[in-house]
């Protein structure tokens, strides 16, 4: 308890220091007139978090655990911004929990798990975003869908996005970010990517219908470069087997209004045309409420199946499946606002793994996952 009293105190300092600050300003002003604070934007979050990890092949886990992230926008001039973010969490791509341990001071980890996870400049024009450095990953999500894109990925490059009433369309070049302990890799990982989304709006609801493809060059014959395959398949020397080569499609249904709340339906494929078997996920949702006003609640309900070498394991979802593929199951996400910066949420995992990630040969244990989170925002 007094960890946690220490965590909070630590944020609870920081936002006094740099609440969100919103500019009042007229249309003509520029950014260079502006003060050095109106030009300057705070954010961050801290989540405490209750997690229990049970499955039939190995011991069962139980622990506490935080997130905490602190970003700032920063105006340089009309339409250009500097932006900087940092993340709690050791050598992990797609995560930024921390343990609390229960034989270590708060104070020898608390800051030094602390990274850079945001370091570029965007840039925006009409109705087009241009986005330099590393930055968290652009491309849109029927319903947040993590089944090729976990919440948390940054990536290093260039990244541009247009995006107006009828389409979305985004594309990049970036080099795949290597956390600060990661493994080191061979050989550089590059990734390039397009996705292209048709939106249409019906009598009843809104469509989205889109595609995209993922080009990672450089992983084939590679080193694991976080420590682990997370589900993707290895030769016989501990490198990948497979380059991934990945094409998504989705649909995406939002309807305003079903028993008085927004609702959203949506269906996600992805096939990694490389390897000639064990290369197919598929991913069904849907979204009951928002959490957007205090008192709002939503829950959305997934049921996912993902083979070995679908998707690059890294970057896919970090908790269903214990992270990364092979394996199939349902997940159940809920949230309530209970106050103006105060979010309480539950996520229930309830997977089959598939034998090849089993620790026990023959076995396809089953893996249940339980995270019960208090979200603060500033």
């Amino acid at each position: 308890m007094k960890k946690i009293v220490l965590s909070i105190a630590a944020v609870a300092t920081a936002a006094m220091a740099g609440g969100d600050i919103t500019p009042v300003e007229p249309v003509v002003e520029v950014a260079s007139e502006k003060s050095f604070l109106d030009r300057v934007h705070f954010k961050g979050d801290l989540r405490l978090r209750y997690e229990s990890i049970e499955r039939d092949d190995a011991d069962n886990t139980y622990r506490n655990r935080y997130r905490l992230r602190l970003g700032a926008k920063i105006d340089l001039i009309d339409n250009l911004q500097f932006e900087v973010g940092m993340r709690s969490g050791f050598a992990n791509p797609t995560s930024g929990n921390q343990t609390f341990y229960d034989d270590e001071n708060l104070n020898d980890y608390f800051f030094q798990s602390l990274r850079f996870n945001i370091l570029g400049l965007a840039y925006t024009s009409g109705n087009s975003t241009y986005k330099v450095g590393r930055q968290p990953y652009m491309m849109y999500r029927p319903i947040k869908s993590q089944l090729v894109w976990d919440n948390d990925v940054s990536l290093n490059g260039v990244n541009y996005q247009y995006n107006d009433d009828t389409k979305i369309i985004t594309v990049g070049a970036n080099q795949v970010t290597l956390e600060e302990k990661a493994a080191d890799a061979a050989d550089d990982v590059n990734l390039f990517y397009a996705q292209y989304v048709h939106k249409t709006k019906l009598e009843f609801a809104k469509l989205n219908l889109g595609a995209g493809i993922y080009y990672y060059d450089g992983l084939q014959g590679n080193t694991t470069l976080f420590g682990s395959s997370k589900g993707n398949t290895l030769d016989a020397n501990g490198l990948y087997e497979n380059d991934y080569h990945i094409v998504e499609g989705f649909g995406e249904l939002q309807f305003k209004d079903v028993f008085g709340k927004p609702f959203k339906i949506a269906a996600s494929v992805a096939y990694n045309v490389d390897p000639d078997d064990n290369n197919f996920g598929y991913d069904l949702a849907f979204q009951l409420g928002k959490a957007k006003d205090i008192n709002d609640w939503q829950v959305k309900y997934s049921y996912t199946d993902l083979e070995e070498d679908a998707t690059y394991g890294a970057y896919s979802d970090s908790d269903n499946f214990g992270g990364g593929t092979a394996a199939k199951g349902h997940a159940i996400r809920a949230k309530y606002k209970a106050g103006k910066n105060l979010y309480l949420a539950g996520n229930f995992f309830f997977n089959e793994l598939y034998e090849s990630k089993s620790k026990i040969d023959g076995m396809e244990p089953d893996y249940t996952r339980v995270q019960l989170d208090m979200i603060y925002k500033f």
